[in-house]
């Protein structure tokens, strides 16, 4: 088994204690299969989307959820109807089974929206940067040092 030492990242990052958290997330021994394949677009500084290829799949078939940071996308075939005609293939290459594929989001990535359109699934996001994590200008004074 690999394991990373992040404890020279600790002395650089102060707080950031979730780093190891993150890193073992993303190289998790659960390994998601290839299918479906999927894009992840940079759209501006702050937007991103997620095309995933779903052909056969209906809106109704397809479940988007967030948890936590964890973005979940799961698509399920309904059953084929009783009456259904018997299909015989002489080549079957489109895929018809469910999938399920989780993305780590960052803490401030928030999902704004879905559309299936065309076979591709699109999931839109945004990094939103809150006040409190944008540069801050610092005054330099003597009165710290009165405090000592």
């Amino acid at each position: 088994m690999r394991s990373i030492d992040l404890t020279p990242l600790y002395r650089s990052f102060i707080g950031s204690d979730h780093l190891a958290s993150l890193i073992d997330a993303a190289t998790q021994s659960e390994k998601q299969s290839g299918y479906p394949p999927y894009n992840v677009e940079i759209l501006s500084e702050t937007k991103y989307r997620i095309t995933m290829a779903v052909a056969g799949f209906r809106q109704e078939e397809i479940n988007i959820e967030m948890l936590e940071n964890t973005l979940t996308i799961a698509g399920k075939k309904a059953p084929r109807a009783a009456d259904a005609p018997e299909r015989t293939f002489l080549h079957k290459g489109i895929s018809e089974r469910g999938f399920e594929r989780k993305f780590q989001l960052g803490d401030n990535v928030k999902v704004l929206g879905a559309d299936l359109e065309h076979g591709l699934l699109n999931i839109d996001m945004e990094r939103i940067l809150p006040e409190a994590k944008k540069p801050q200008k610092i005054e330099i004074s003597n009165q710290l040092s009165d405090l000592r």
